[in-house]
């Protein structure tokens, strides 16, 4: 692999491999994203522009039991073999995250031999593999097994921690060797997590061993540790001894390439003022309890940042640098931001003289369960530059980084309008607590910034950032929009009907050609279903008619649009969820005048984005079935709800963001965007009741006939999606819609008591 200075700066790429040990069991983020079936994949990274791939051929996963004799080498074989025909450099990994096969663990004395026999055998097989990372990031591998007890061997003390460190660069070392006997010129590629922790000057000596501590991997590896490291005292104390520093030195194994893996959380800030912090932040050592935080929190001052961290690096060793990592789970934009300022960081640097090679796209096709650090099977799915949620085609599809990735790769600029708002780490919105400190612990400020979902225009207007028109500033979904789109850092401008009714062709024209729109967001329309079967004329103008001047006004400027429907287009009578592909047979006006929206929009603007929902509930809104339904169970009344037709509940902030996420992504056609689950009303507020802690002994069934309801209703209402299910688990919702509730609850109880009590 050419790996030449005077090469312009590389976009390499990742696939999130960790295959992880908890107990007995195996997480391996391989299968579960279902990469190990998908040969196809390697296509895709191709024409995305990424020409050398982190490529796992791993230990755990070619020999599950250690048995070498019986190693079956059929997917590392298609594999490589493809990335040689597609003209992609492999950089192979043999451990990612891992402990070994059953045989072994990182605490076995023998770990480094028993990978190296299996080094050997991979570059035999493919001599022409130039490039290793036999152990990814060893050190933060050693703390999450050796030291916090995630990991298997589920250690808890520092010598354990030591142990798993020094077996982890010994087998490194070993690795190499073996490696070289095939290919003297194989280069090492070593990563780990490198970040940079503050603190309070109170914990100032806990910060100083850390800032230290973080560079072990590299140091052992460059020959570096001995009697003179400034953490020489704490590996005496941890069992360490001059032999196990003098293996690292005859001869030194150092890295061709440092590989900085850099996290957003990567940098921590230490505070022993734990009342400031929720308990599931504290933490501690043997002399004193604390707060360990991510940085960008509470910082004022910021992040160090991926140049700053780049910098240390290269002043540290002097050897050609490269991201190794860089993601960042969080919505599309976000993700795009921070790719894109990791590279304009990494490019500058190199600039500057600094010998900065690559920048590596990482987890390209997702990553599950990394929130709760792979010890457990939630299901939680942060996508990549493709999204897996591919519904029955089980597919990647593109996001908007793929775009991105291609501008990268061949040294463009990218222009997408995202770009010009910065990350969410640079706006103040990135506070989490009432205060923050800066390095001396003295300058407190409040942080917290207040977000009104009710303004009519982003405070980022003052940017050149082409804004989402938003029609609908009264309704649920408009608010909703408004205040998410501030969030994320997306500027918009909120639409009052009086500045522009959807149905008036003039009005929008104008308002269009005004605001310079990249998208516009349909969030208005005519929203009462029994009213609607007494005024057809009216709901037909506002809902067809004022998503086809849209529609309009976006074909003529090659605008894309966002415009929402519901399950009202279907007559109910399938005997399963309804899909995309299903045809409409509306039963009522509303139904109807929805239908032919949809419709009239696609046959206008095939570009279009539809998002069928179900039934709505959300945060901002006290006027939805749910909040009305908690609000007379939380008084004691009866409240009364048809209980023998489905819904798929929806969600409101979750219907919202995937829409944002979908409509960056250039995504068009009808989606059905629900939380996933068909339900009854009286089943859904029951299980809203029992997480708000209501009593819901006052729900009362009835049969939708004898709801007496003026207009008609379908029996099944239930939504499913082909595309893909984009929205959280409704279990997951109704979490988050439950922890919002309490208080919402409590002053609704204390306003029943006050009335009571009058």
């Amino acid at each position: 692999m050419s790996l030449e200075f005077n090469s312009p700066l590389e976009l390499w790429g990742g696939v999130e491999c960790t295959v992880n040990r908890v107990g007995d069991r195996y997480f391996d983020q391989l299968e579960r994203a279902g990469h190990a079936h998908r040969i196809s994949d390697l296509d895709l990274i191709a024409d995305a522009g990424i020409r050398t791939l982190r490529m796992p051929i791993l230990w755990e996963r070619c020999a599950p039991d250690g048995d070498l004799a019986n190693i079956d080498w059929t997917w590392p074989d298609a594999r490589l073999n493809h990335l040689r025909e597609l003209g992609i450099r492999p950089i192979v990994g043999l451990v990612h995250h891992g402990s070994g096969p059953r045989n072994t663990d990182l605490l076995d004395p023998n770990f480094g031999e028993k990978l190296a026999e299996f080094a050997r055998l991979v570059a035999r097989r493919y001599p022409w593999v130039d490039a290793y990372t036999p152990v990814n990031e060893p050190l933060t591998t050693a703390r999450f097994s050796g030291l916090y007890g995630h990991w298997y061997p589920h250690a808890r003390d520092e010598k354990s921690f030591g142990a798993a460190l020094l077996n982890q660069c010994r087998a490194v070392v070993l690795a190499m060797q073996a490696v070289r006997e095939t290919n003297p010129a194989a280069q090492l590629v070593q990563t780990d997590d490198l970040g940079f922790t503050r603190s309070t000057p109170r914990l100032r000596y806990q910060a100083d061993f850390e800032n230290h501590r973080r560079w072990l991997s590299f140091d052992l590896l460059c020959g570096e540790v001995g009697r003179d490291h400034a953490l020489y005292r704490y590996f005496r104390r941890i069992g360490w001894h001059d032999e196990n520093f003098a293996f690292f030195h005859t001869p030194p194994c150092p890295p061709d390439v440092i590989g900085i893996n850099y996290y957003l959380t990567s940098e921590r800030f230490l505070d022993e003022r734990l009342e400031r912090y929720p308990a599931h932040w504290h933490g501690g050592n043997k002399r004193r309890r604390y707060a360990d935080v991510p940085a960008v929190r509470v910082c004022a001052e910021g992040l160090a940042g991926a140049r700053a961290i780049l910098q240390e690096s290269w002043n540290r060793y002097h050897r050609p640098v490269a991201v190794t990592e860089a993601h960042l789970g969080c919505t599309r934009e976000e993700q795009m931001r921070w790719l894109h300022e990791v590279w304009q960081s990494a490019r500058e640097l190199r600039q500057s003289g600094a010998d900065v090679r690559a920048v590596t796209a990482w987890s390209l096709f997702g990553a599950y369960d990394w929130n709760s650090l792979v010890t457990r099977d939630a299901g939680h799915y942060e996508p990549g530059a493709w999204d897996l949620r591919g519904g029955e085609s089980g597919a990647p599809r593109a996001t908007a980084l793929v775009p991105l990735l291609r501008d990268l790769a061949t040294g463009g600029e990218s222009q997408h309008h995202v770009l010009e708002i910065p990350g969410w780490w640079n706006r103040a919105m990135r506070f989490d607590f009432a205060s923050v400190a800066d390095d001396d612990g003295g300058r407190e400020i409040c942080a917290r910034e207040s977000h009104s979902a009710s303004m009519r225009q982003s405070r980022f207007e003052e940017r050149t950032a082409r804004p989402i028109l938003i029609a609908g500033a009264r309704g649920t979904l408009g608010q909703a929009f408004a205040h998410i789109c501030e969030t994320r850092g997306l500027p918009y401008f909120l639409a009052t009907r009086a500045l522009m009714d959807i149905a008036d062709a003039h009005a929008v024209e104008k308002l269009v050609d005004e605001m310079q729109p990249w998208a516009i967001v349909n969030a208005a329309g005519y929203m009462r279903i029994d009213e609607a079967e007494c005024e057809e004329s009216r709901c037909h103008r506002e809902i067809s008619d004022g998503a086809a001047v849209l529609a309009q006004a976006c074909a003529r400027r090659d605008l894309q649009l966002l415009t929402f429907s519901s399950e009202l287009v279907f007559d109910g009578n399938a005997r399963r969820p309804y899909v995309e592909s299903d045809a409409p047979s509306p039963l009522g006006v509303l139904g109807r005048s929805k239908a032919e929206a949809e419709a009239r929009v696609r046959e206008i603007l095939p570009s279009a984005l539809i998002a069928r929902a179900g039934a709505f509930f959300g945060l901002w809104d006290n006027s939805s079935l749910l909040t009305q339904g908690l609000r007379a169970l939380a008084a004691n009344r009866n409240f009364t709800l048809p209980g023998d037709s489905l819904i798929s509940p929806t969600f409101v902030p979750d219907l919202v963001n995937a829409g944002l996420d979908l409509l960056l992504d250039g995504e068009r056609g009808i989606w059905h965007l629900t939380n996933g689950e068909a339900t009854t009303w009286p089943e859904f507020l029951e299980r809203a009741a029992l997480r708000c802690n209501i009593d819901g002994g006052h729900i009362e069934a009835r049969p939708l006939w004898a709801m007496n309801l003026a207009a008609p209703r379908p029996q099944n209402g239930a939504l499913n999606s082909e595309r893909g299910q984009m929205l959280p688990r409704l279990d997951d919702a109704m979490d988050r819609y439950a922890a919002h509730c309490e208080a919402l609850i409590l002053l609704m109880r204390q306003g029943e008591a006050m009335k009571n009590a009058a």
